[in-house]
């Protein structure tokens, strides 16, 4: 058996880095350990987030699949923080995970240059130094001009209830063996991580009246840019909100000691910025209550997930603690919350095409990189897939700015800062927040999808004559002012400041202005997108001069520079880090913690000497 790529797991990076491959006219094998895992949605059944929700934007504007997916299993939509700046405004989607797992697999089937397989791949075949293909456990050995990891939390995983520990996968699937070993005896530094997730209940026995009632958002919001979809307000499900209490807090002090997390069992490194209800108590013991949103998990079944209450107390306990929560006095648990240690790699030692550094042909994406979230795997198997495949056609790889997408900022900060803790994006992590929104990863990332292949002509064509469209108005507005305008004259009063001014007060809204005027066919997304360029034109225009005085680090190549040790005046720190994560350009380096103002100058001032 031989392929263009060959994929190893089949969750959210794994098929996204298939489907890119596939779409570019390749031949992809897809090897899983099991059906059940594919496209699972172990934990939170969700898409989406702050931060995250723009990521599935981005990944949709590249072309990729996870917000076609989202959007066709939606259970709600919902806009997030619009209390606050449109800088963090994010799209959230309550998803059928059942249903989704369902979607990707009738994808896979109409796929013709996708193989799915499912086998355990053992170990790599190097062939001078450089990836040939892989040996399974069945098929024995598969050849490939690239091979993508995306084994996700399955590298020699234990699952944790209590004392309790099961060498398993996700939902007591199976787990790899012997891939982890292997990885390590050629050369890969791995690291150990956990992760956890809370009971799943029995809807019937919730007590819906004690607790609050959490809608979506009563708009047409999708991730996708075409073919959009969207769900009635009035047919979306519900989530509720309650809150653990003082009893509650009780119940895990007394039994801390039983906790995987704090009995010694687990030696993985937990989520920081998703700590278990444990975590919590411990490390914010000031406070009285935390929130425990009860969210549902699919159509098909009749359980609700507990997101917030994240636990590997054993199972009597979880019980109890469950139990203590105002409307979930009776409910039944259906499955136990439980954590989950795995290996990962050092994600410095690769580079930001995520190929490895050690082997030329392999690629790594997703959990294995030492990430968090469903949509941080998402966009790294779709950038890997996408960047496996120019390397096919010998085209140099697709590598985005932090200042042109989310995506950008997770790969530099995995490959230039590794990981400690599994890395979770968050919207302080973008230092160009602003220009990263929902409203525009069409406007920064459309071009890209176009020049790689997985956006269509037609889908480009549609792009261009809504930017049209958005000029024209823009030009109107800026051409136009109250006076000419009797219905507005009415509405703001007479004056000679022009509309685009006119828009820029909080309480107008382009739609009121819109009305008035004769251009027609604009999306609500266009008009939003408008809307908020002219709120926040001064601030924009601040950000890009930030971008513009320091992108001139990033157009300096530091490919000339083999060994950092014969550059004498920097220092060993410097050296060290900088020969072990070989940054690509000055403002890589400028990146790497630990390195001075100093040791760029030195490096500066041996490039000019060249």
């Amino acid at each position: 058996m031989s392929y263009d790529v060959l994929v190893i797991g089949a969750g959210h990076a794994g098929l996204e880095a298939a489907f890119a491959c596939s779409h570019l006219k390749l031949k992809v094998g897809l090897i899983t350990l099991s059906k059940d895992s594919i496209a699972l949605v172990p934990c939170n059944p969700s898409v989406g987030g702050p931060a995250k929700g723009i990521v599935t934007r981005e990944i949709d504007a590249l072309g990729g699949m996870q917000g076609k997916a989202a959007d066709a299993c939606q259970l709600q939509m919902k806009l997030l923080n619009t209390s606050k700046g449109a800088g963090v405004w994010a799209l959230r989607a309550q998803i059928d995970k059942i249903a989704y797992q369902k979607w990707f697999m009738t994808e896979i089937q109409k796929d013709r240059n996708i193989d799915l397989i499912i086998d355990e791949v053992k170990s790599l075949i190097i062939k001078n130094n450089k990836l040939i293909g892989v040996h399974c456990s069945t098929h024995k050995t598969i050849i490939a001009k690239k091979v993508i990891i995306t084994s996700g939390t399955y590298l020699n995983a234990i699952t944790h209830i209590g004392n309790q520990m099961k060498q398993e996968g996700p939902q007591s699937l199976k787990r790899s063996d012997g891939l982890s070993q292997h990885l390590k005896d050629i050369g890969f530094n791995l690291i150990r991580l956990k992760t956890g997730t809370p009971p799943r209940v029995l809807k019937n026995t919730i007590n819906f009246k004690l607790i609050a009632k959490e809608p979506g958002t009563n708009q047409k919001l999708s991730f996708q840019h075409f073919n959009q979809h969207y769900v009635p307000f009035n047919k979306q499900e519900l989530c509720y909100l309650t809150y653990t209490n003082q009893k509650t807090h009780k119940i895990i002090q007394d039994n801390i000691h039983l906790s995987a997390m704090y009995s010694g069992n687990i030696k993985g490194v937990g989520p920081r910025y998703c700590p278990s209800i444990e975590d919590k108590i411990v490390r914010f013991a000031d406070k009285p209550r935390h929130q425990v949103f009860i969210e549902p998990e699919s159509n098909s079944i009749d359980t609700m997930y507990l997101q917030g209450l994240s636990t590997s107390l054993p199972k009597g306990v979880q019980d109890e603690l469950v139990h203590s929560i105002k409307g979930l006095e009776k409910t039944k648990i259906m499955k136990y919350g439980y954590a989950i240690e795995y290996d990962a790699i050092n994600p410095i030692q690769l580079w930001p095409s995520l190929e490895s550094k050690l082997y030329p042909n392999l690629y790594f994406a997703g959990q294995v990189n030492g990430t968090s979230g469903y949509e941080e795997a998402a966009c790294q198997g779709l950038m890997a897939g996408i960047n496996a495949s120019l390397s096919i056609k010998k085209k140099k790889p697709l590598i985005l700015k932090r200042n042109e997408a989310y995506i950008g900022v997770l790969i530099d900060d995995l490959v230039t800062k590794g990981v400690n803790d599994p890395y979770r994006l968050l919207t302080s992590r973008a230092e160009y927040r602003l220009l990263l929104r929902n409203d525009n990863a069409d406007d920064r990332l459309l071009k890209y999808g176009k020049q790689v292949g997985l956006i269509s002509n037609v889908q480009y064509k549609i792009y261009k004559s809504q930017l049209k469209l958005i000029s024209s108005l823009i030009t109107y507005l800026k051409n136009t002012t109250l006076k000419s305008n009797k219905q507005l004259i009415k509405q703001y009063g007479n004056s000679s400041h022009n509309l685009y001014s006119l828009l820029k007060r909080p309480e107008v809204k382009l739609m009121d202005i819109v009305k008035f005027t004769k251009l027609k066919n604009l999306t609500n997304d266009s008009i939003s997108k408008i809307e908020i360029n002219v709120k926040f034109d001064g601030y924009i225009k601040h950000q890009q001069k930030f971008i513009d005085r320091f992108e001139k680090y990033d157009d300096i190549s530091l490919s000339s520079i083999k060994d950092y040790g014969k550059l004498k005046n920097l220092s060993l720190e410097a050296r060290d880090k900088l020969n072990r994560i070989k940054p690509l350009t000055l403002g890589q380096a400028k990146r790497v913690s630990g390195i001075g103002l100093t040791d760029l100058m030195v490096i500066k001032y041996f490039l000019d000497k060249r």
